[in-house]
This record gives structure tokens, sequence and C-alpha cells, in this order.
């Protein structure tokens, strides 16, 4: 038997790491059931979504053992056919539980329904209005426009990531359980490279302890050889003391330094503040600095440094390691450089077009282009000459914004 399905959590008090959604199922599930006393009209749904693996199906599934409710369950393949759905759960949510005391709809992975099968999901949210059971959705990714109306009716939960030192100490757990022994350090990297897929973790850890000498394989990660992402890395930092593994971070961020340091810089008032926050702030700077002499002097050998100081060093920063969850944001100067990109473009290709037509070089266009922006604007003939489009115009014709 899979690790996975043995030790799957069979109470809320089992399910690590997910305490806020563990919470909000347990409310709404109340309020349904008093709204059924006080005709309160309430939302019947309840979505969970989040990254696979963090246990959107198991807590569907504790939540039916915690209210001794009869779990009846579709996927998203039973809603590819309206009357195949009509027909199989209509049923279901009017006639009562024969062995239960209530029951539960949980309709898994529902954003595996295709564009060509919202007949199923239109018929679902009729049934949603009808229903005198609670319906569980589950979701990878619930943000997909058709699931707009779905999304009003429903209350929505997200289920994070897990900690990879809650994955860690799930593991640690299990081994106790089978009586096995694995030294630390695997433990460690086979919680890290889950990249809080806790089901993914164990099946990792179930393949470890049944191979000869408990030896990380590199074929046992290939399936899913998944990068760290920025929010991971930012966790580890910001949470963590720091250790030989802290300066191997950014290693596995599909992203360059550059970027890193943007995120950084945006986040760090999240976690740090007074005597902290100016360590973290002075170790980000000197990770600046290095980053200059790196593009002005060629010196590549620097960037050993720029990556100590923006991991190590401000992981240092910090005097005890943080607990609880931090959400962490997208560097607003990210958007404000793109932003500006897309006007700078626009005012490029509007001066190159007006260089070639009459002659003179790109960089004179450039230099001039306040009145050359209002010679094409005085006549829509010129506009047709230079054969701009429609952004071009846009951009030509949109007023001055005046800051205060």
């Amino acid at each position: 038997m899979q690790w996975s399905e043995k030790y799957r959590p069979a109470s809320y008090f089992e399910i690590k790491g997910q305490d806020l959604a563990v919470r909000k199922i347990k409310e709404f599930i109340s309020e349904f059931n008093l709204s059924k006393i006080t005709k309160k009209r309430i939302k019947k749904a309840i979505i969970l979504h989040g990254p696979p693996g963090t246990g959107k199906t198991t807590l569907a599934h504790v939540t039916a053992k915690e209210t001794n409710s009869e779990i009846f369950e579709l996927n998203a393949s039973d809603l590819r056919n309206r009357e195949k759905l009509r027909e199989i759960l209509k049923p279901a949510i009017e006639q009562q539980s024969l062995t239960k005391k209530s029951k539960i709809i949980l309709i898994d992975e529902v954003d595996g329904i295709s564009a060509t099968d919202r007949g199923g999901l239109l018929e679902l949210l009729g049934l949603i209005e009808k229903t005198q059971y609670p319906v569980i959705i589950t979701a990878n990714d619930i943000w997909d426009k058709k699931f707009n109306v779905l999304r009003k009716k429903s209350e929505i939960i997200q289920l994070k990531e897990v900690e990879y030192r809650i994955i860690k100490d799930i593991l640690i757990n299990i081994l106790k359980k089978e009586n096995l022994f694995i030294p630390h350090d695997i433990l460690t990297s086979i919680s890290i490279k889950a990249k809080g897929d806790i089901r993914a973790a164990i099946n990792d850890l179930h393949a470890i302890a049944h191979s000869e000498k408990n030896e990380l394989s590199p074929e046992l990660f290939d399936e899913r050889n998944k990068e760290i992402d920025i929010f991971n890395a930012l966790r580890l930092i910001f949470k963590n003391k720091p250790t030989k593994e802290t300066l191997e971070i950014f290693d596995s961020v599909n992203m360059p330094l550059d970027k890193i340091i943007l995120w950084i810089e945006e986040n760090i008032p999240a976690e740090y503040q007074g005597e902290e926050l100016a360590k973290a702030i002075n170790a980000l700077t000197k990770a600046d600095l290095f980053k200059g002499r790196i593009y002005k002097q060629q010196y590549w050998r620097f960037l050993v440094y720029e990556n100590i100081f923006l991991s190590y060093g401000i992981s240092a920063a910090k005097k005890q390691p943080r607990t609880g969850f931090t959400s962490y944001k997208k560097p607003t100067r990210i958007l404000k450089i793109w932003m500006y990109n897309q006007r700078n473009a626009k005012k490029k290709s509007i001066a190159q077009k007006y260089a070639e037509y009459v002659h003179v070089s790109y960089k004179r266009a450039m230099r001039e282009f306040p009145i050359i922006k209002q010679i094409i604007k005085s006549n829509q003939e010129i506009e047709r000459e230079l054969k701009l489009d429609k952004d071009e115009i846009e951009y030509l014709h949109k007023p001055i914004e005046i800051k205060n």
C-alpha cells in the first residue's frame, strides 16, 4: 500500500500546515447547518484551491468524517455530459443519506473541465442553488474566466504550499511508525524538492526507504523536477536560520538575480522591523553594490558575493527563526518598469517610422520627439502616411498626466 494513502489524515488534527483552511471549512459547514434553521441565505458551495498535494481532497474527506457525513464524489469527467450530471447529481442533492447523519457533495478537480464542457458546468451551477447539502469543490487553478459565476456562488479557500519543515516532520513521523531510519539531510532534500507537495514527498520517501542504502537517485525526481519558486525561496530566507543550504537557494529559482533583488526589496519590510530591518537593508545594499561592479567592470567573479549577501546575509539579519504565514507581494518596481518600457516602445517605434519617412537619423527623431508628436497629431493624413498602428495613434493622442 502506498504510504501517501496509508498515512492520509483521518481527522482535522492530523492535517498539518493548513490551519486557516481547516478553520474556514469548519465555519462553512457550521453556517450551512445553521442556515437550515434560520433560513438565512448563504453560499452553498465552497472551493478549495491550491497546488497539487496540498490536501484539498483530503480535507473534504476529513470534513465528511468529522461531521459523520456520507460523501458523494464526482470529478471533471462527470461534468462533460449535462444530462448524465443531472441524472447522477440531482438525486444526490435531494435524497437523504441512508447510513450517515448528513451528506457532502464533492466535485473534485473542477478545473479539469474543458471549454467544450460548459453545459455540465451550467448544470452544476443550477444544482448548487437547489442543494440541501454542502458542496465542496476542489481545483488547482480556479481563476479561469469560465469559473466567474461559480466563484461568485461559492466561498473560496486557498490551500498554500506546505513549508518544508512541516513536510519533514510528517516524514519523520511516518518513519517512526514504520520503524525505519533515513538520514536527516536526505529528509531535508526530499522536503525541499517537494515544493510544498506533501503527497509527492511521501511517495519519494516510500521509494527511498525501499532503495538500497537510502540513496537519492536523479531518476527519482525526474517526473517532478520542480524548481523552488520565488515565493518558497523568500520563505526559506526570511523564516529560517541561515545554513549552507541557504547559499544555494537561488540556484533553483528560474529567475535572474536582478529580478530576485526586486522581490527581496519589496518584501523585506513584511518580515523585518527595527534593527533587523536595518541589517537586512544593509545586506541588500551590498548585494546591489556588487551587481553594479559586475556590470560596470565585468568582474563576474563578484557574482558569488552578490549571492551571499542576497541569501545568507539577509537571512542572518534576524535574531531568531520566524513562524506563521506571510503573503509576499510582487515587486511594484517591476510593474512600473514594464509600464515605462511599454510607453517608451511606442515612442521609439513612432520615431523610427518618422525618421525613415523624412530621411533623418533615429537619434534626432527621438531628441525632437515632442515637436514631431505635435506635427503628427495635427494631421491624420500624416498618421496614415507613416502607417501608424492603433496603439501608436492612441499613444500620440493620450493626454499628459499632471502629477501633484
